[in-house]
């Protein structure tokens, strides 16, 4: 950390997620495979998945850390965080939509009160399922739901002729649907809802959002969400 630029990280199921303020030059954000050497040590993190010896105590942030309202015990501290952030940017009723390894949902409301949300399996993991669990559908790479690979097909509602094209396809299709039932579901109960967009797989996501109009555009895209909550949640504690 040239210049004692603080470090922020979090923690993941399947991949570990940073966040380092630069010197004038904004936060920059990246993900990586699970680490066992960690020089520098962050300025502060948190945990969802595997933690490794090691890791010092000092600087971790909890769910007790973050200032939200009606809490329960087992909620992961990245949807907290999440929500949080989203929560303190507007002042308003937010839904938040982490795209990882689960899609979670998180329901926080104007007053900064854990209204509840919901969680289902994630495209990964999606994929993963169908080729383990059938005896002819192919293992697809993680990479082929990255947006900028993303093909013709997937983006313009036409069918795919090929297995792991259709795959890829079927999966990202159900997640937006899942996202656009969610999000018109609430906006029913609180027309001023704002919805926002995290997660691995928020980009391609959030392209087919935007491809569907109606309240698809209204998703907003933050990659770094989570952690900025955590910077947040950090400095209050």
């Amino acid at each position: 950390m040239a210049g004692g630029a603080s470090r922020w990280l979090l923690i993941g199921n399947s991949r570990w997620h940073w966040a380092e303020d630069g010197q004038g030059q904004g936060r920059r954000y990246w993900s990586e495979a699970a680490a066992t050497v960690l020089p520098p040590l962050p300025s502060g993190w948190a945990a969802v998945g595997p933690v490794p010896p090691g890791l010092p105590p000092a600087g971790r942030l909890e769910l007790s850390h973050i200032p939200l309202q009606h809490l329960p015990p087992w909620l992961g501290v990245d949807r907290a965080l999440g929500g949080y952030e989203a929560w303190q940017r507007c002042q308003r009723p937010v839904l938040v939509a982490d795209a990882g390894t689960a899609l979670s949902f998180t329901w926080v409301d104007a007053q900064g009160r854990f209204c509840g949300g919901r969680l289902q399996a994630g495209a990964a993991l999606q994929l993963q399922a169908l080729h383990r669990a059938t005896a002819q559908l192919p293992a697809v790479q993680r990479s082929a739901l990255g947006a900028s690979e993303l093909g013709a097909s997937e983006l313009s509602g036409d069918w795919p002729h090929d297995t792991a094209t259709a795959m890829v396809a079927g999966i990202l299709e159900g997640l937006t649907g899942a996202l656009q039932r969610a999000a018109g579901q609430l906006r029913r109960r609180q027309p001023d809802l704002q919805l926002w967009l995290t997660g691995g797989d928020a980009e391609a996501l959030h392209k087919l959002l935007v491809a569907s109009g109606h309240e698809g555009a209204d998703w907003q895209l933050a990659p770094g969400l989570c952690l900025d909550g955590l910077a947040r949640a950090a400095a209050l504690s």
